[in-house]
């Protein structure tokens, strides 16, 4: 019932920024934590970044502190992951995902979006 669509993805050069958004619906929206996580090939699926409900606090992977910015638009049910500085480390699927209702942290996703592919190249 859940469903999660991402969009924004592509092939950026390594500096560059992109934005990400996620569009959910079937659910509350504001109700919920939300989250990013990534996966790159050959790789696990990693926590990326994590938003509280209505207008939480935020969380963040070390590796992405200072360069990505997690943040929701309610009204909107949206997710959006603004990446800035990527480098080409950060290639890899970004998948959204939901957390639990009133939760402040993401924790262990309830559903999760198709992916959009993020590349940086060198």
């Amino acid at each position: 019932q859940v469903q999660l669509v991402e969009s924004g993805g592509g092939l950026v050069q390594a500096g560059g920024s992109l934005r990400l958004s996620c569009a959910a619906s079937g659910l509350p929206f504001s109700l919920y934590a939300m989250g990013w996580f990534r996966q790159a090939p050959g790789k696990e699926r990693d926590f990326v970044a994590a938003i509280g409900w209505a207008n939480g606090g935020t969380k963040y992977t070390d590796s992405v502190k200072g360069r990505f910015t997690i943040s929701r638009d309610n009204p909107k049910n949206t997710l959006y992951l603004q990446m800035t500085s990527l480098e080409p480390e950060d290639t890899a699927v970004y998948y959204c995902a939901v957390g639990r209702k009133f939760g402040s942290d993401v924790g262990v996703p309830s559903s999760w979006g198709q992916g959009t592919q993020v590349t940086v190249s060198a």
